[in-house]
């Protein structure tokens, strides 16, 4: 007889959350977080993976430059990341591990591990400041619950070895970097580890889900998108005395600011452009010979999506040429659009209704995606090989919005998260 009472308490729970939650770190730049996940997974008998191999170095995007690369790791060492992990890293953030190595891959769950550039608040009524676990690092903070979401993924580490001789199929786990600006997952899967599996699974704390004993069984509807850095090379001159021999590049981007943001929209979905960003000149009295632009397209499908972006790329082509610039695109992040799987929803329906902790009047079979995350690429590379896919929104009274200086969530939601997301992996080994 099986005992299957769960072996991860509340209270442990809670201090994997606000430890991570203390040592928040940006996407791509994870050293801290990385290193201890390891120890972590390494304590209950597993073997992760890191370093190179746990993403393709040719689908990397969005990754800082060296010098924020040395510096992030250097404060993860002093913090007191493994010397040993931190090497074994090799400057690439994330890691991956199976539950049962000697099976092939059948259920893979993806956990990401970033934070957010957002300044924590500091006010009293914020209950990480009021408690002591706020972020030790200013401009950066765990306003989007991920903290939480690496809680899960250990929980659920623990309480699969827990059950690893019961297991018929592979079990993957992956503590995706770089979520936010759709960053980490596109390497990842580059690099393979989704090749094979039949089911793919995603969950996020809140969003549409944002009371107590709430659930979302699968959403629908995330948007594609590509984030991109755009910057002009002009020519400098006096701008009174000699203007015709300069080459504006403030010009340039405003004018492909404004053109971009006019492109006709599509008929067979939703689409957005962004430009978030804008930086150009050095003086009022010189022809700006730099401008720099973030921007981002989104769409309701990949294509709509891949169409905003090549027009995107037309017009600052065209843009530049007309202003005489040098014009450089850099992909900064991306992500394919996909939608929860009915046949997976069934099944994660299934086992929230004999969950107690999730009320039946607050579970939803689907809800709207909260605009894009890159789970989605993960989700469509299962698809695509005849696999399902879902992702999964978890309940909890949010203190603020995601994002937010003040975003915060009920931690009770933490171990009944863990007990749903073992069952439905224990319901599909079982399929």
């Amino acid at each position: 007889m099986h005992d299957d009472s769960l072996s991860i308490t509340q209270e442990q729970l809670t201090q994997f959350r606000r430890t991570f939650h203390r040592h928040a770190e940006s996407g791509m730049a994870e050293f801290w977080t990385t290193a201890r996940i390891a120890e972590e997974l390494t304590s209950f008998g597993l073997s992760p993976v890191v370093g190179d191999s746990v993403s393709s170095p040719e689908a990397r995007m969005g990754v800082p430059d060296s010098d924020k690369l040395r510096a992030a790791e250097a404060r993860a060492r002093n913090e007191g990341a493994s010397p040993l992990w931190l090497q074994r890293m090799n400057g690439v953030t994330g890691l991956v591990v199976d539950i049962r190595p000697d099976l092939p891959v059948h259920t893979v769950l993806r956990f990401d591990i970033d934070a957010v550039n957002v300044q924590e608040s500091t006010d009293s009524e914020h209950r990480p400041a009021r408690e002591g676990f706020a972020s030790l690092h200013d401009g950066v903070s765990h306003a989007c619950g991920h903290d939480g979401h690496i809680a899960i993924g250990l929980g659920l580490a623990l309480e699969l070895t827990k059950r690893r001789d019961r297991l018929t199929r592979g079990v993957r786990l992956l503590f995706q970097p770089g979520e936010e600006g759709c960053r980490g997952a596109r390497a990842m899967a580059a690099a393979g580890w989704l090749n094979g599996a039949r089911h793919v699974l995603a969950a996020h704390i809140g969003m549409w889900a944002n009371e107590d004993h709430a659930l979302v069984c699968g959403a629908r509807g995330f948007l594609a998108t590509t984030k991109f850095d755009v910057e002009f090379f002009g020519k400098a001159a006096h701008a009174g005395a000699e203007p015709e021999k300069g080459a504006n590049s403030l010009l340039a981007a405003a004018s492909a600011a404004l053109n971009m943001h006019a492109l006709p929209r599509h008929g067979q979905g939703d689409s957005r452009i962004t430009v978030g960003m804008l930086e150009a000149g050095s003086g009022r009295n010189i022809i700006p010979d730099h401008a720099r632009m973030v921007c981002e397209t989104r769409g309701s499908t990949t294509a709509v999506n891949d169409y905003m972006f090549e027009h995107c790329r037309s017009i600052i082509e065209h843009t530049a040429a007309m202003y005489g610039q040098r014009s450089l695109i850099r992909l900064m992040g991306g992500s394919d659009n996909a939608d929860s799987d009915d046949s997976m929803i069934r099944v994660v329906r299934k086992v929230a209704d004999e969950t107690p902790w999730f009320f039946k009047d607050r579970i939803r079979d689907d809800a709207p995606g909260f605009g894009s995350d890159d789970a989605c690429v993960h989700m469509a590379a299962v698809q695509r090989q005849g696999g399902d896919a879902a992702y999964l929104m978890l309940g909890s009274e949010l203190a603020a919005g995601h994002h937010s200086p003040s975003f915060d969530f009920h931690e009770n939601a933490l171990l009944p998260s863990v007990e749903l997301l073992l069952n439905v992996v224990m319901e599909l080994d079982n399929g």
